[in-house]
């Protein structure tokens, strides 16, 4: 007997995040996918993974969404207290330090992987990934 049940029911399900950034001669790019999934079910078609630290300083977030907002809500603190104890604005090497140590300090719990974008008047545009 023949089966007339669609493809997509028992086709592989392939998921995750699309997220990128990319350095030219002027500052980055950066882009990432606009849905979130629970497993199979599409839980929300228009989130925005790309989340402002700074003016200047992005990040591309993706796993855990809990996880890597309450990551980068962290960071945007801690970048805002330094700006202010130095009176200038952060590189983006700080930026991403900041992210790599909070992320490697707690890499048993997080699910957690983020691009870390932005321009600075010292190095002009950079990349940074911290898993």
């Amino acid at each position: 007997m023949a089966d007339f049940s669609p493809d997509w029911l028992t086709s592989p399900h392939l998921t995750g995040t699309s997220i990128m950034a990319v350095e030219f001669d002027g500052g980055v790019v950066i882009g990432a996918d606009s849905r979130t999934t629970t497993g199979a079910y599409i839980a929300n078609r228009v989130t925005d993974k790309l989340t402002s630290i700074t003016d200047r300083i992005f990040c591309c977030r993706s796993g855990s969404a809990a996880h890597t907002q309450a990551v980068a809500d962290i960071v945007k603190y801690h970048l805002n207290l330094n700006g202010l104890e130095m009176d200038e604005r952060p590189l983006v090497k700080t930026a991403a330090s900041v992210f790599r140590r909070i992320c490697y300090s707690n890499r048993d719990s997080l699910v957690a992987g983020i691009i870390v974008a932005g321009w600075d008047k010292q190095e002009g545009g950079q990349v940074f990934c911290s898993y």
